[in-house]
């Protein structure tokens, strides 16, 4: 084991399977004591079991180290205030969130129920401010926290995943912000962007992959230049841990208010929205004057991201 959050507490939300698990262990492995928290369901949400979260917490232990169960539900705040008060009964204190926890309810918005964006939100989203807001006051107390946001690629924008995109491009907004607010008192806040096999992304079937593709459908991710992995053992899902864990240290701490990449076997740092094109004129425009001007400036160049089939002929 290493010592490098020796006398620490973490709360890794969603820990009981996948990427959140793999967090888990490897922080506990670094000397951290940690509240595993998973409600144990099915990726759609539905469901709940103990389980997964005990399982974790059993393998932890096993290998010597410090953990707890816990199986509330992040999207109710009154469920986060309880993870945080787990963390507080159990070891005193609480010094690194991870909030992985996260559901899909895939659909075309056109067929896509409000309930199927609401649940989503709430986990990936209102999730996230739920446990930050419960979170925090005890690291402002004592002056020191890492806080990791489990965002995704799918933020810049994925066929079928509306709520999802939403959701968790929305968590790269609320983690400029928290930076901004939290650098003071000696926190860091990063958004995630992890990867791997788990099993949300099997749950995508490969017809509907394939569909994308033969539409000329281009991924968010694939736009930002994310690489496709493909060698062997890249899309283990524990890839992401050391990377995340890393962010978790005092020394990763110097890293705040960043969209960090932490699938396969890279670690990438994505920029910041920036302007890359500007035009302007003294004065206001007029829509003839942009009709002519903007195809050969501000738009020029521009990749539909999913173009019109091309029409064919009649017989």
């Amino acid at each position: 084991m290493g010592d490098r959050l020796a006398g620490r507490v973490a709360i890794v939300t969603g820990s009981g399977r996948g990427i959140g698990r793999g967090v888990a262990m490897l922080m506990a492995e670094e000397g951290a004591s940690v509240v595993v928290n998973d409600l144990g369901g099915n990726v759609d949400g539905s469901d709940t079991s103990n389980t997964p979260a005990g399982e974790v917490v059993a393998e932890i232990q096993a290998a010597g180290g410090t953990a707890v169960a816990n199986f509330d539900s992040v999207a109710s705040y009154e469920g986060a205030a309880n993870i945080v008060k787990t963390a507080i009964d159990s070891f005193g204190r609480v010094d690194i969130l991870c909030h992985v926890a996260g559901i899909l309810r895939d659909r075309m918005v056109f067929n896509m129920s409000e309930e199927e964006w609401d649940g989503v939100l709430a986990v990936h989203l209102k999730g996230a401010f739920n446990t930050v807001r419960n979170v925090v006051p005890h690291m402002i107390q004592q002056h020191y926290g890492r806080i990791c946001l489990f965002s995704s690629g799918s933020g810049l924008g994925n066929t079928g995943q509306a709520n999802y995109s939403a959701a968790k491009e929305g968590m790269v907004g609320f983690v400029r912000s928290l930076s901004r607010e939290l650098g003071s008192h000696g926190i860091s806040v990063n958004a995630i962007y992890p990867g791997g096999a788990t099993r949300m992304t099997g749950t995508v079937p490969d017809s509907a992959r394939e569909l994308r593709v033969a539409r000329g459908v281009i991924g968010g991710g694939q736009m930002a230049g994310r690489a496709q992995e493909t060698a062997e053992g890249s899309r283990d899902a524990d890839n992401n841990a050391p990377k995340v864990v890393y962010l978790c240290t005092e020394k990763g701490g110097q890293v705040t208010g960043q969209v960090i990449g932490t699938s396969g076997w890279q670690m990438s740092l994505y920029s910041p929205r920036h302007v890359i094109r500007t035009i302007h004129k003294d004065g206001r425009w007029t829509v003839d004057e942009l009709e002519e001007l903007l195809p050969v400036s501000l738009s020029a160049g521009l990749i539909n991201p999913a173009p019109a089939p091309e029409a064919t002929e009649s017989a």
